[in-house]
Formats: C-alpha cells, structure tokens, sequence
C-alpha cells in the first residue's frame, strides 16, 4: 500500500524484536529507501528507537502494521503540517476499525478501502482538535519532540496500551493535536500478536491510573476509562466475544485492582501477573 502512495516517503523504517520477523526478500523492488532495526520487547521502545534513527527528517508518520492507508494519505499529512505550523501531532480518519471485531483481512480492507475512497458521498474537508492522537496512524513533528525531549514512556511495558494518549498529552502543552478527515484509511484490527488478555486486563486498570499520576490524563477521565472497561469484561465475561478473552481480562483487572489497593499497582506489573495465574 505505501508503494501506492501519491508521495512516496523519504524513508519506511521498519522495527522488529527479531530479525527473523522480516522475510530476506523484504523489500526488494522498492522505490523508496528502507531502513531496519530491532529493538528490545516494548512498543513504547520501538517506537522511540525509531525516533532516534529519524533526527534528519521533520515528520515522522507512525503506521501499525495493519493499517491501510488511502493513496494520498501521506501527501496529506504532508500539506498538513506545511499549512499549520501549530500542528504537532496529526491523526488520520479510521474509516472502518477492525479493533472491536474479530479483524479484518488485508483483502478484505482493500476493498472496503476502495469503496470508500471513490465514495462521491464522503467530502471530507475537516481539522478538528482532539484529546490524543491515534498510535495506529499517528504524524509527530520531530523538531518539537527533539527541543522538549519528549520520548513515548518506556515504563510502559509491552503492549504499552495508552502510549499514544502519554505522548499526545505532553505534546499539547506546545502545539495543536488534530484529526484530518483527508488522512483516511482501515485499522484491520489484527489480532495475532497482541497481549493475552490476563495482562491486557491489568494494564486496563494500571495504565490509565499511572497516567493519571503522571499529569498526562485527568484523573476523572482515568476513572471513567477504567471503569467501563471493567464493566465491559464483568458483563462480557457472561458471553464473551470469541474474539476477546473477557474472562482473562476481568481476572487481570481484579490483580491490578488488588495491587492498587495494596498501594502497589504499576505498569510493569504487567511482566509478572500471569505468576500470579
């Protein structure tokens, strides 16, 4: 799909925990520079290993491997942030999200994202500011993380759920968070390797409280995610989606509820509940 874009990118970094993640063959044919790395486990390292091997460029353009984008998504992003100088953080318009369903095919969202592009009904001409951006497809601009030294919080383990939120919040105190309805494009959703849902389920409760700790949510804002995503599990848990493990995570948010009340709930407390399984 990038190959497809109507501006290339200068450059596709690609960041792995293991350099058999990537076929050998990778790459081969593209018209635009690519660079790989790997890095230790924990998408908020990842992502700022990726930061670093960016200090020559302006915009960096953070894509989860299963989202599609329409073919001007990057030209957009770019007129964007050359048109406001306020902006920096962008986020694009999902215009199907597979994240709450068992996932979508990248055949299957091809198409969808077809339809939908060419659909003469969809005019999309709007900028409106938002609470954080999207990790799935979120633009960053670098110079702003550079002169703040603002880097996505490794103390977030793994999966790292919130890190989009963390990074958005410490980066509204200099400049505007915006959604394009122009950066269109399908989360596919997928759900092969992500947390189990014992861990998922803790950091459900554990990361929006360290957040709320750290300043970069509110706290009643934090309550009130916590909250639904336990009564969500609580009532899921009685027929469960079979695409969620509800059960797994309503077990994970009682260990964090636990800790919390025993004054030591963290985010990393993520690596060690299963041992408590």
């Amino acid at each position: 799909m990038i190959e497809q874009q109507t501006r290339l990118p200068d450059q596709i970094i690609v960041c792995t925990l293991r350099s058999s993640d990537i076929p050998e063959d990778f790459g081969n044919g593209m018209l635009t520079s690519l660079l790989l790395l790997q890095s230790s486990s924990g998408l908020a390292k990842q992502r700022n290993d990726i930061i670093r091997s960016s200090e020559t460029f302006d915009i960096l353009l953070f894509l989860d491997d299963d989202f599609l984008m329409a073919p001007n998504y990057i030209a957009e992003v770019e007129q964007l942030f050359l048109r406001h100088d306020d902006v920096v953080v962008s986020t694009g318009n999902v215009l199907v999200d597979g994240i709450g369903t068992p996932g979508i095919s990248v055949k299957e969202g091809a198409v969808l994202l077809q339809a939908l592009v060419v659909d003469p009904g969809w005019r999309p001409d709007l900028l409106s500011d938002i609470y954080n951006g999207y990790g799935c497809n979120m633009s960053l601009r670098l110079d702003v993380l550079r002169r703040n030294q603002i880097w996505f919080d490794e103390n977030l383990p793994l999966y790292c759920w919130l890190e989009d939120v963390d990074l958005s919040r410490l980066l509204a105190k200099h400049g505007r968070i915006v959604k394009s309805n122009k950066q269109r494009g399908i989360h596919l959703g997928v759900k092969s390797g992500r947390t189990s849902g014992i861990k998922f389920g803790y950091s459900q409760i554990a990361n929006p409280y360290y957040l709320a700790r750290k300043g970069t949510m509110v706290f009643s804002k934090a309550i009130a995610m916590a909250s639904k995503n336990l009564i969500a599990n609580l009532v899921g848990s009685i027929s469960p989606e079979a695409w969620i493990d509800r059960k797994g995570r309503l077990k994970g948010n009682g260990l964090a509820l636990f800790d919390l009340l025993r004054g030591r709930i963290s985010p990393s407390g993520v690596l060690d509940v299963e041992k408590a399984d």
